[in-house]
């Protein structure tokens, strides 16, 4: 299997030879108001009859052709790595994403350093000795409804750092614990009932009452989360019996590596109890800043930074490990480290969207363009086939804006008068919707968040991708099933 980089470089050719066969095209947009929980949401969206193609001069349509190189800041197709590390805000994708995943990498690596986490993992072991598999369901199950009910992703890498090598002691794998954690926290995203960045968008922006339809997509919700942890059983079952099964066994290697120690000769003082709340306060001051405080990005690096910083204390004060200052900023400068590739696909997967022309609707884009051809196209179909080519439209057209709100401010505009038009409810649009976005962020290489956990986990994401094609497509099939049955049902 190909480097995930020469993947992506192989994506970022066919997103240049597309803007050389698409014509650029641009939508108007409007601002729309709706309710959730008695608060209103304003929100700034497309208006899906003022499509146009961008013409030239003499009233010929343009092609936004990108070329080799492109000076004074634009983006040619030897600029687009550089151009996607640096695109974006503190807010989102991707330097934003990219000085979250160096900070919290940072930060574990001082929390590492002091030897606590690997002693409360060998404690831990011992005391749930003979009930390791209970692990899975129930980690699967909390980070599900995490995603589920705050929108859980980005958080999902904090864990996944602690989560690695527990279940690399306990016989599992890397793949495993990305399943656990930011897998686990998709399948809740997509099948939601109240994530406040995708369903109550969604349903706000189609002039759906927000939240309603609860019961079918809370059912949904357990049967999703069920078939994730059954899945992820049966493969953590198979590595189990035998490692070389793992899709990650050659990267594990540097789990396997770090010294086990023992039990008997493994100490555990106040450093350690302090260093332990110092993170679990953490995750809990963090859960409760998203979603209290709608925290993002910015807050979440700090309250991790801070974490490390404060275990880093401790360590020098109680010599864990034998710590110094000079430690500390040594495990911060590692921690960082190991975040770099991760980061640096982020950072080109952004550049392939730069390529296409970016995600605003008000400029003349390739991608508004394969948009509007899109409903165009499904416009023309029968009732269930235009049901079902939204949830695959809004599948593929998340490879390319991976962000659930930014997603719906640009396609639900056109979905949902769509929907009407086609004999569809737009409540089963909204459905095609968030299944679509969200199921598919487990595999597409330009989700930061995805790419964050794989890099922590030390996991490729080529042989991620040789892993995964069977859940997307165990994931798609049911959706598809989701999909049709509420259209057949008169789901509104």
């Amino acid at each position: 299997m190909p480097d995930t980089l020469i993947l992506i470089f192989g994506v970022a050719l066919l997103a240049l030879a597309l803007t050389y066969i698409i014509p650029a095209g641009s939508f108007q947009t409007e601002e729309i108001h709706y309710t959730v929980e008695g608060v209103e949401k304003t929100r700034t969206v497309v208006d899906p009859d003022s499509f146009q193609y961008a013409l030239d001069e003499n009233g010929e349509v343009l092609y936004n052709k990108v070329g080799l190189f492109e000076g004074g800041g634009g983006v040619g197709f030897l600029n687009f790595p550089f151009e996607g590390l640096v695109s974006g805000s503190k807010w989102g994708s991707a330097i934003g994403v990219i000085m979250f995943m160096l900070v919290i990498g940072g930060a574990f690596g001082v929390v590492m350093r002091t030897g606590t986490i690997d002693t409360g993992i060998l404690r831990l072991i011992d005391k749930t000795r003979g009930n390791e598999a209970l692990f899975i369901p129930v980690m699967f199950s909390l980070f599900s409804l995490g995603g589920a009910v705050f929108g859980m992703g980005e958080e999902a890498v904090a864990f996944a750092i602690i989560i690695a090598p527990l279940m690399i002691r306990l016989g599992y794998d890397g793949v495993t614990t990305v399943m656990v954690t930011y897998v686990a926290t998709q399948v809740g995203f997509g099948a939601s009932w109240m994530n406040p960045f995708s369903v109550a968008v969604a349903q706000g922006i189609a002039g759906v009452p927000v939240l309603s339809g609860a019961e079918y997509r809370i059912a949904l919700w357990v049967g999703f989360t069920l078939v994730g942890i059954l899945f992820t059983m049966w493969y953590a079952r198979g590595v189990k019996a035998d490692p070389t099964r793992s899709y990650s066994f050659h990267t594990d290697k540097h789990f396997r590596d770090q010294p086990m120690g023992d039990l008997a000769s493994s100490r555990w003082g106040l450093g350690d109890t302090l260093v332990l709340l110092t993170v679990i306060a953490t995750m809990v001051w963090v859960i409760w800043g998203v979603v209290v405080n709608a925290w993002y990005i910015p807050e979440i690096a700090s309250q991790f930074f801070t974490m490390g910083l404060v275990a880093g204390l401790i360590g020098v004060f109680f010599r864990l490990n034998n710590m110094t200052l000079n430690d500390v900023a040594s495990s911060f400068k590692e921690g960082a480290a190991i975040m770099l590739p991760a980061a640096l696909l982020v950072g080109c997967a952004k550049g392939i969207l730069l390529l296409l022309g970016g995600g605003e609707a008000t400029e003349p884009t390739v991608l508004n363009s394969i948009l509007n051809s899109a409903g165009n196209t499904i416009g023309g179909m029968p009732e269930v086939l235009s049901a079902w080519f939204m949830l695959l439209f809004q599948s593929v057209f998340n490879f390319f804006v991976t962000s659930g709100s930014g997603q719906a401010a640009l396609t639900m505009p056109l979905m949902a008068p769509l929907a009407d038009l086609v004999g569809v409810t737009r409540q089963v649009a909204v459905l095609a919707f968030q299944l679509g976005d969200g199921f598919t962020n487990v595999i597409v290489p330009t989700s930061a968040p995805l790419m964050a956990t794989l890099g922590v986990c030390r996991v490729d994401w080529g042989d991620w991708a040789r892993f995964a094609w069977r859940f997307m497509l165990l994931l798609f099939v049911l959706a598809s099933v989701a999909v049709v049955g509420a259209h057949l049902f008169g789901y509104a």
